[in-house]
């Protein structure tokens, strides 16, 4: 593959992101391979269907009668976790499968051993501990559609790849996961989410990850990608709150985008009473200041980047007071218990301003920050290959082999 570099440079640079220096050691025993996706939240049972796994409570193994028939209630207690009838110790219950979907949660089968985290008060998590491949094989699929070129779903693979190692090495200490099993991190759907398509993308591009820096110094970064920039995208500073990063500057890429159905979209109309309702309720959810809110009397673009996109709203409330939020805190305040036919698809957009109501309309599907898959797929479809696909998408970066 080209613009791969060696693979010793490599592992000096991406170490502390989890690389390994035996290409070929086995992801069931290197942690440093493994992500951990939290796949229920806070839930107070569980309904496991588990053909003879391997049973342990933290790393002591334990004997509980896990056989072939109807599903088992799993919960916790005060005393430790209640499998059907049987009280076990407290401690993480791990259930290990011994063939591929031996393990079923909730309907649900995945790779790799389930984990069991007690978060008290008689609630638990579920956590997929899986192989970073495994993992990708029920992503890939779930964020790409499925007559999309080869080439869009390995350079998703890649961004993907990149995504879930860089969250899965900066999980802040003491936490028992990495991902949200949905739009949060990456929508991942387990075995049941893939594709012979998807897995071959991911096992074409093992180890493949999208880094930054001088040579020498490449390090992977928080890949972000969206459905559909609309032509114009923004950096993560602008669209996320979050700091800078080089390779994930705005860029303008005209009707590169254009087959998406959502390039350009609306109007949605909402009314200035029921936005005043929405933007209240998203105050107050996150405790800012728009709680406060009187009455919306009109929101303007009050900045927009380089390129044209508008990165800040002002709403002017009827009292006077003024409001500034991001391009996207807009969007997620306006899109506030809304019903799903009346959302704004990204905050690429255009307020105006109709007496009672609020005209919206807009283009483009997502955050746009990083690689629009929409853009990926055109790429492919002109003839480019997954590796040019990606560097394009974030300006100044380099593959490079993690694993």
């Amino acid at each position: 593959m080209r613009r791969l570099i060696a693979l010793a440079l490599l592992c000096l640079v991406l170490c502390p992101f989890g690389c390994s220096s035996d290409p070929s050691s086995n992801s069931s025993t290197n942690n440093a391979q493994l992500v951990r996706v939290r796949i229920f939240e806070s839930v107070e049972s569980a309904a496991v269907l588990a053909d003879r796994p391997v049973v342990r409570i933290g790393a002591t193994p334990i004997a509980v009668a896990f056989q072939p028939g109807p599903a088992i209630r799993v919960a916790y207690g005060a005393n430790g976790c209640i499998v059907g009838n049987q009280l076990l110790p407290a401690g993480d219950l791990i259930l290990q499968p011994t063939r591929l979907g031996g393990v079923i949660v909730n309907g649900q089968a995945y790779r790799g051993q389930m984990r069991f985290v007690s978060t008290g008060g008689g609630r638990f998590d579920v956590v997929n501990d899986v192989d970073i491949d495994d993992y990708l094989k029920g992503v890939v699929a779930k964020e790409m559609l499925a007559n999309w070129a080869d080439e869009a779903y390995k350079a998703q693979a890649i961004v993907a790849r990149t995504y879930a190692l860089f969250e899965a090495r900066t999980t802040p200490p003491g936490r028992s996961w990495d991902l949200f099993p949905d739009q949060r991190s990456q929508v991942y759907g387990g075995i049941a989410g893939e594709t012979p398509k998807a897995i071959r993308a991911v096992e074409a591009t093992s180890g493949i990850v999208v880094a930054y820096g001088n040579p020498g110094e490449e390090k992977i970064f928080k890949a972000y990608f969206s459905s559909c920039c609309g032509g114009i995208g923004q950096n993560p500073t602008d669209g996320l709150n979050e700091p800078f990063h080089p390779a994930m500057v705005e860029q303008n890429v005209g009707q590169l985008c254009a087959a998406s159905p959502r390039f350009n979209w609306g109007p949605i109309v909402v009314s200035k009473q029921e936005l005043t309702r929405r933007i209240k309720l998203f105050g107050k959810t996150r405790d800012r200041a728009e709680q406060n809110l009187t009455g919306v009397a009109r929101i303007d673009r009050a900045a927009v980047n380089r390129y044209g996109r508008p990165v800040r709203f002002t709403i002017a409330d009827i009292n006077g007071t003024r409001y500034s939020l991001t391009g996207e805190e807009l969007r997620w305040a306006v899109n506030t218990d809304a019903p799903k036919d009346a959302t704004l698809f990204s905050s690429f957009i255009e307020p105006a301003d109709q007496g009672a109501t609020i005209r919206f309309t807009g283009h483009g599907f997502g955050h746009g920050v990083g690689m629009c898959q929409w853009c990926a797929e055109t790429r492919a479809q002109q003839g480019m290959r997954h590796e040019d696909i990606v560097l394009l998408s974030y300006p100044g970066s380099r593959l490079v082999r993690a694993y």
